[in-house]
């Protein structure tokens, strides 16, 4: 798929960098900023295309989220489930403390989707989440168009260590869910 994606930028330009922005946010950037650094393209409209991408894509989740097909059946369906517990557990932190959640999940790349899509059920107002969605891109794409230009010849490498990342980053945050969910139950039945 990477070199697929080297080659469509190649050939056909910001068209295809944004597309791939859009699907594959980090490794789009990393792959366009590396064709900059051969004289292909320009690095400022890589790293403008990169964020345009990346939150393009973000709100198409977000709004998948607020669609109320999915608002309404996820919850629904599974009103006991461990996952509806977790997601439920999500959605009261996007209530608090919607911010902290958005920048945290966009900069740790590992539960953005889940994160992004949360935001939607929770009805997070658009300006909140555009806003800090955009504070967070803009960093993290600008260090992976950074990776890509300077390193970006090892994209291959850059790919697996990102994935590797959001792996640990994602057994961290189910491990610390649980680990939180569990008290919370503790707590409850301490309580009650």
């Amino acid at each position: 798929m990477l070199d697929w994606m080297l080659s469509a930028i190649s050939n056909y330009g910001y068209v295809a960098l944004f597309i791939a922005a859009l699907v594959e946010g980090p490794i789009a950037a990393v792959i366009g900023a590396f064709l900059a650094s051969q004289g292909l393209l320009n690095i400022a409209a890589v790293y403008m295309v990169s964020v345009l991408g990346d939150m393009l894509g973000d709100l198409l989740l977000y709004g998948l989220g607020r669609s109320s097909w999915m608002s309404s059946s996820f919850l629904r369906k599974r009103p006991n489930s461990s996952a509806n517990l977790k997601f439920s557990s999500l959605l009261a932190s996007f209530r608090t403390r919607p911010g902290r959640v958005l920048v945290t999940a966009k900069l740790t790349h590992a539960a953005g989707f889940i994160v992004l899509l949360g935001a939607g059920v929770a009805r997070i107002p658009m300006r909140i989440f555009l806003g800090f969605n955009f504070l967070a891109t803009l960093p993290k794409s600008a260090v992976f168009v950074l990776l890509g230009f300077f390193a970006g010849a090892a994209y291959h490498h850059i790919d697996f260590y990102l994935w590797l990342f959001s792996c640990v980053i994602l057994a961290v945050l189910v491990v610390a869910s649980l680990f939180y969910i569990r008290r919370m139950f503790k707590l409850t039945r301490f309580e009650g």
